[in-house]
Order: C-alpha cells, then structure tokens, then sequence
C-alpha cells in the first residue's frame, strides 16, 4: 500500500501563558515581564513543522498493528478503541528553544527556564492548532481524532520513537533526528499517534493529564 507522508508549515498560535507558566513551574494566566522578555527572544527563533500519514491499524490478539509497528501497549490499545485508523504524526517548533536556553542556561538560568517552558507550550499548542484543523477534514468523512499518545506515555515505550522518525522521515522533512538515547532534537518536537474514529461512536475517552496514566508527572494538572 502506497503511503502518503504529508509535510506543513504552520503560522504561530497565539501563545497560551497560562500554560507557559504552567511548564514553568508557576500559575497564572498574566504574563509577568520575565516570560514577556522571554517570548521576546524567542518568538522570532521559531518555526512550527508538521509532517504526518494516516495509517490503517489493525489487532492481531494482543498486539497493535501500526503499519510502522508493532506494540503489545496495552494502554495505546485502549487509546485507539474503536478506531480503524490513525495519523502518525511528529511536530517540531525547530532549534531556536535549544540555541537560547543553552545561551542563557549559565547566565540566566531563570531565563532559560522561561525560554523551555515557552518551547513546550509552543510545540503542544502547534499539534493543537494540527488536530483541530485535520478534525475538520475528518468530520466530512464522518470521522474524528481521539487525543494524542506518545511513546513514552503510560506502557508504550520510547523505543518506538526509533520505529516513527525513519517512517515518517523526519530527518529530511522537518529536521528532527533521534540519538542514540532516543531522545529527539531539535528537543522541543512531539511525535504522536492520534486516533480516527467514527464521530457517532460515544466512548469514555479522557484526554491531557486526565487520560495519561503516568501519575508521577511533573507537569500533571
């Protein structure tokens, strides 16, 4: 079967301070001066990259068939109940979080706290913005997106990262690589796999935190 990989550049999103705050170990939904001059610095540093590919996903006893990949993840398998489908997706905001958090990092270490917690609202926010517009292609087709699971979350493990960025040809498309401690850079960039599902099939889904079963998470609501 042929496969499309699908590549697209995003304008930003507005920036979501309550969340940036959030990642930065604070609250609040006002943006103090030190995030503003964060922000400042970084918002002409970023790019916002999508690449991704609808799969067929099928189970085979106690296995996922992910086309890419096979996982016995029982917690993906609940995630992806009742879908036929899915879109392999991986995001990235590029290496500007990178470049000014390690410039900062000796300097001005609070800025560069400010400046990582900024990266990650960014990448969240652009894999939003990705989901609300592929739900409204879907909805045509009578289909819609179940949240989004990464490896890493819950029982499916990281080493499937080393299965996605080959698929989906990262390296090429949206410059993000893998090294050999699976973690990927440019470091603020997601990969995911999202479910499509029939939009009349009513199940109890959770999604964000409430749907995460790591509970020892740092930036758990």
């Amino acid at each position: 079967m042929s496969v499309c990989i699908c590549t697209k550049e995003y304008a930003p999103p507005p920036l979501n301070v309550k969340e940036a705050l959030r990642y930065a170990g604070g609250r609040g939904d006002t943006p103090t001066p030190e995030l503003q001059e964060a922000w400042e610095l970084l918002a002409p540093a970023l790019r916002y990259s999508v690449c991704w590919a609808r799969l067929p996903v099928q189970r085979k006893e106690d296995v996922l068939d992910l086309t890419f990949a096979q996982t016995p993840s029982r917690d993906l398998q609940r995630a992806l109940l009742g879908c036929e489908e899915l879109l392999l997706t991986a995001a990235t905001v590029g290496l500007g979080p990178d470049r000014l958090a390690a410039r900062y990092g000796r300097l001005a270490p609070a800025k560069a706290l400010l400046i990582g917690a900024i990266g990650t609202e960014r990448v969240e926010s652009l894999l939003d913005v990705f989901a609300r517009e592929q739900n409204g292609r879907l909805q045509q087709e009578g289909l819609r997106l179940t949240p989004r699971f990464s490896p890493g979350y819950g029982d499916l493990p990281l080493q499937l990262q080393a299965a996605i960025i080959p698929y989906l040809d990262t390296p090429k498309r949206i410059g993000v690589v893998l090294n050999e401690s699976l973690l990927m850079s440019p470091a603020k960039s997601v990969t995911a796999i999202i479910g499509i599902r029939r939009t009349g099939d009513i199940l109890k889904e959770k999604s964000g935190c409430d749907g995460c079963r790591r509970k020892d998470c740092e930036f758990r609501r």
